[in-house]
């Protein structure tokens, strides 16, 4: 295909590809330590009140209380398959970072147009980027044709940006699409080092903070735990003093243990916060913990930033004012065929 590059733009030789490879890397985002189901599910399994549940649930069956039992063991199971489906959610949402990269890119090397695949775009490449591509580094445009470039991924804001080499702003960035015309970049920044690559780093480098719902509900089973620890061993001790018989005064223990905790409550408070997370979920919003759902309840004051970030990116008609009549037309009347025809000629 002839792009019509000026013949002073001869970009790098294979030896200066390999120097910059040795010293920048790779045009990958850092690799990521993928989680397995399994270490998904060990981790929705530590939350206090889960371990609390399940080990009341075994006490049941010790004391010989099946039904109670039964009743524990599919809370814990409906409790955890909607954790572990949110958490599932929120990882492979995390993932799709890692796939704003197109398989091939357009760069000019030894004075040749070649595609090589994206991971071996180097920093110094001459990179070429035309209508409808990804552009896939970042860099600074040192040739261009009615280029225009669509930032919205970076900004929120859906509208076209034009740029050329001269204009104040001549800077392209990985994860943006090219709307109209061609243009030439110099990469400056790959891999990790470009904008999207460092708001992935900084995704991932969320740390987890506990909730104060989580801190109460951590501090209420460390106290049921305390109390029914004394109950039992206060229980046993008695017992045996008076049976000699240590199966009998352990059951007893059990059995005053398990009727002095309210282990309902663990029941309701997991329940509802999945409950929660579930409704916000068939909204299409991902809730990587549940007790998120309890923090969001919480919520007085919202700081956002401007339009299109938080909308779907896409303008639709609400209203219809026509100056002859003085009339205010809402959207089911957009079907009749004079307002269609007015719709039409107001779009062009």
């Amino acid at each position: 295909m002839n792009y019509n590059i000026p013949e002073n733009l001869k970009g790098l030789t294979e030896a200066e590809v390999e120097a910059s490879r040795k010293k920048y890397g790779y045009n990958r985002l850092e690799a990521v330590k993928k989680e397995t189901w399994a270490d998904m599910l060990i981790d929705i399994l530590k939350e206090p009140m889960l371990i609390l549940l399940i080990c009341v649930s075994l006490i049941y069956v010790i004391i010989g209380d099946y039904g109670e039992a039964l009743f524990m063991l599919v809370a814990i199971i409906g409790v955890t398959a909607i954790s572990f489906y949110q958490d599932n959610r929120s990882k492979k949402a995390l993932e799709e970072l890692e796939k704003l990269n197109e398989p091939l890119s357009t760069v000019i090397r030894n004075s040749k147009i070649i595609k090589v695949p994206t991971f071996e775009i180097a920093v110094g490449d001459l990179c070429i980027t035309e209508e409808g591509n990804l552009i896939n580094a970042d860099g600074t445009i040192v040739h261009s044709n009615d280029f225009s470039v669509n930032q919205s991924s970076l900004t929120g804001e859906s509208f076209s940006v034009f740029k050329d080499s001269k204009s104040e702003d001549n800077k392209v960035y990985s994860g943006t699409i090219t709307v109209s015309g061609l243009a030439v970049f110099e990469v400056e920044q790959i891999g990790k080092e470009t904008k999207v690559g460092k708001i992935g780093q900084s995704i991932l480098g969320i740390k987890e903070e506990i909730s104060p719902l989580q801190l109460q509900i951590r501090n209420f089973v460390k106290g049921m735990a305390i109390i029914g620890v004394i109950i039992f061993l206060a229980v046993c001790i008695f017992s045996y003093i008076k049976t000699e018989d240590f199966v009998t005064s352990l059951l007893s223990g059990l059995t005053l243990a398990m009727s002095v905790l309210p282990e309902e409550i663990p029941v309701a408070f997991t329940t509802f916060m999945a409950l929660g997370a579930w409704k916000l979920m068939r909204e299409g919003i991902i809730i990587k913990r549940s007790s998120i759902v309890e923090t969001l309840g919480s919520v007085t004051v919202i700081c956002t930033d401007k339009t299109g970030t938080i909308t779907e990116n896409s303008m639709q008609l609400k209203h219809l004012y026509d100056y002859k009549s003085d009339t205010i037309y809402e959207q089911e009347n957009f079907k009749t065929k004079e307002l269609d025809e007015l719709i039409d000629y107001a779009m062009w």
